[in-house]
């Protein structure tokens, strides 16, 4: 008979399985993670689960598994935030989530300050393997007045393209904000700016275990301006269809954007787009680097301030605070502009083709 340890180890590889990853370390803190999120019960049914949409009855005909307990369970699961879950009223349908973007977003209610340590020992490991992989989990979407009338945009390079889309949207706290705080580093940027976003109204209303804040379309629109003047960075997932969330990001929370600042990942974000600082009209008054660049993609030259372009996200945020107007986006040339999967399932396609892990049975 399997252990609770053994469990755990089990549960640890089929994440790690996923295409989005959770690797072993040497200390085993991914296991003290898990312990803190999961019952040996549910950490047993979630192997049991696939990344497809099933009712309970589909996994009790398919696992032999008792369908009112399992019910019962993967609401509790649900609830938990250790699967994602769509309630249609009569009818529920459930699916395992992956460690990010996942379980660990949808931990924002249970997180306390251990689990906040736990996760800072584990980042660093984890992020060696999460962005060393392609495609990368998160797009920027530049400030869109900041994109040239010359440049023709993608849909998924428009935030409005993404509100538009959406019937229903809700908003709370920051979980990478909440974690440092947790840690007493917490920074003074807005708290409340990760948006969700759904394709059918009502979404957010009832049975919502992610929390948050019900708002309109035109708050979403206020809240994305109200991130633009704190200097946040706008983040989407890396698909051409079907996001559902929109991050407001800043470069000393978000577990994104610190793997550029801390780990020196250069590729940990997708972007077309990156700013070029014209030295003619640049008054060196270094609002673009110390204000509003989240990763210190900026540096002061010999005449003018310039742009590292390997490493700018092209964001625009150091365009709308530019006193000279001196800073203009750009697109990449066609030759390295790359287009995202088109959705979730060849996003996961992909990504288990650069792990090199067939992923099948959990598909």
């Amino acid at each position: 008979m399997s252990t609770n340890e053994d469990i755990f180890k089990k549960l640890s590889h089929v994440l790690d399985t996923l295409p989005n990853g959770f690797p072993e370390t040497e200390s085993g803190v991914e296991i003290k993670l898990l312990k803190k999120i999961f019952t040996p019960e549910e950490a047993d049914l979630f192997c049991d689960l696939r990344l497809s949409f099933e009712t309970p009855e589909q996994v009790a005909e398919r696992t032999g598994r008792p369908l009112e307990s399992l019910a019962n369970m993967m609401k509790t699961m649900w609830q938990k935030g250790q699967l994602f879950g769509v309630d249609f009223g009569e009818v529920q349908i459930y699916k395992m989530l992956p460690w990010v973007f996942g379980i660990y977003e949808f931990q924002l209610k249970r997180m306390d300050r251990e689990f906040a340590e736990l996760c800072e020992e584990y980042n660093p490991v984890f992020g060696k393997q999460f962005f060393k992989n392609t495609p990368q989990l998160m797009q920027v979407v530049p400030i869109e007045n900041e994109i040239q009338n010359t440049q023709e945009a993608l849909p998924f390079e428009k935030v409005s393209h993404i509100i538009e889309k959406g019937k229903s949207f809700a908003v709370n706290e920051c979980i990478c904000k909440k974690e440092k705080a947790l840690l007493d580093q917490r920074c003074d940027k807005p708290l409340e700016v990760c948006m969700g976003i759904a394709p059918a109204p009502g979404v957010f209303e009832a049975n919502n275990p992610w929390g948050g804040r019900v708002i309109s379309k035109e708050e979403a629109y206020k809240i994305l301006k109200e991130s633009e003047e704190a200097g946040l960075v706008h983040m989407t997932s890396n698909v051409q269809d079907g996001q559902f969330y929109i991050c407001n990001c800043c470069g000393c929370c978000c577990g994104v954007l610190r793997s550029i600042n801390e780990l020196g990942i250069t590729n940990a974000i997708h972007s077309n787009y990156y700013a070029v600082i014209d030295p003619d009209l640049c008054e060196n008054c270094g609002l673009c680097l110390e204000d509003r660049c989240q990763i210190e993609a900026i540096r002061e030259g010999d005449t003018s301030y310039e742009v590292i372009k390997d490493k700018c996200i092209g964001c625009g945020l150091c365009i709308t605070t530019c006193p000279a107007e001196a800073i203009h986006l750009e697109r990449k040339p066609a030759s390295e502009c790359i287009t995202p999967p088109s959705d979730e399932n060849e996003w996961f396609k992909k990504r288990a083709d650069s792990r090199g892990i067939d992923y099948s049975h959990f598909a």
